[in-house]
């Protein structure tokens, strides 16, 4: 069930006061700290309240309080580059203690804000491809967080592809090569597909125009499927992938349980919530004096498919039963 915004703020509201005494013996009285995050995707963007509320409730339960010992400065760049670069000087400016940044792209322009700012990311597929660490387990320089996958799992989105939709022999792949993590993930699902008797036909999308026309051209023959593969470009897309999906009765899988939720066929992929969450206990440990250089960065240790049996149905598509058994998440 789908907390109501408002809603979800006076919780959090009244979790916070519940936990006040808890907090106040937790933090020594001293100087107000400061958090500056960016987010990549818009403010209104519906997943955009959940990541804050998990973040709030993680740094409350670590004892920091939002406007008692701790200020913190949301920025919200819309999935716009030029944007992003002006926000995240924005943010440098303010001197802040600690930054924390959603996705690649958001980390590479506060990275080039500042040197010496403490960062902690969230959701990059491939940090050290990337260029924000220099290894997962001794990042060096200012920068530490928790990434998303490796790229293996393209493999899994194409099985359970096949696993959903048996006859498909044709699969469309989301991609726009300006980014190395989409040529990453396409590498993978290519390597597996002629083991699984699927042709791959890239889509290269970079705006609505283009992929309405790919999708529609791919579908014009039969035993087809699609995998939108995750980047911070897609999310804004997420609800155009879904639409033409269904217009096109194109089996599709996706990244995250969000997708899946909104009418999706299935997913396969991390808690995308569960990061902000980690990412707190990092920015708790670097605001006692931590160093990012020493915290290692972190992979997520569990995965969940989700299934929407409502849009299944629509496509004419039976749920094998080992599949529907091993399904995390299955919405009626």
């Amino acid at each position: 069930m789908t907390v109501p915004i408002a809603r979800r703020k006076f919780v959090v509201a009244l979790a916070g006061a519940a936990a006040w005494p808890l907090a106040a013996r937790a933090q020594q009285p001293g100087r107000m700290r400061r958090l500056g995050v960016l987010f990549n995707e818009y403010a209104d963007d519906p997943e955009t309240p959940v990541r804050i509320t998990a973040l709030g409730q993680a740094l409350q339960e670590l004892g920091w309080t939002d406007g008692r010992d701790l200020r913190i400065d949301y920025r919200f760049a819309g999935n716009d580059a030029d944007r992003i670069r002006r926000l995240a000087s924005e943010l440098a400016a303010l001197a802040p203690d600690v930054l924390l940044a959603e996705g690649a792209t958001v980390t590479n322009a506060l990275q080039q804000a500042s040197r010496t700012v403490p960062i902690v990311f969230v959701l990059s597929s491939d940090p050290v491809g990337e260029g924000l660490v220099a290894s997962l387990a001794r990042p060096g320089g200012n920068t530490t967080g928790f990434a998303l996958w490796e790229y293996s799992i393209g493999v899994k989105w194409l099985q359970l592809l096949k696993d959903i939709a048996p006859n498909i022999t044709r699969a469309a792949v989301i991609r726009d090569r300006r980014f190395t993590v989409q040529v990453g993930q396409f590498g993978a699902i290519q390597g597996a597909a002629p083991l699984l008797g699927v042709e791959l036909s890239p889509i290269d999308a970079r705006d609505t125009g283009e992929i309405e026309r790919g999708i529609a051209a791919f579908a014009g023959a039969p035993n087809g499927g699609m995998v939108v593969p995750a980047a911070a470009w897609t999310v804004p897309y997420r609800e155009l992938f879904i639409m033409l999906a269904a217009r096109h009765r194109l089996p599709a899988v996706y990244p995250f349980a969000y997708y899946v939720t909104s009418g999706g066929l299935t997913s396969y992929g991390p808690d995308s919530t569960e990061p902000f969450r980690s990412a707190a206990g990092y920015i708790d440990r670097i605001l006692k004096g931590a160093k990012p250089a020493d915290l290692p960065v972190q992979y997520p240790t569990r995965y969940k498919t989700v299934l929407n049996m409502k849009t299944a149905k629509a496509l004419g598509i039976e749920v094998p039963p080992t599949l529907f058994a091993r399904a995390d998440e299955v919405i009626e």
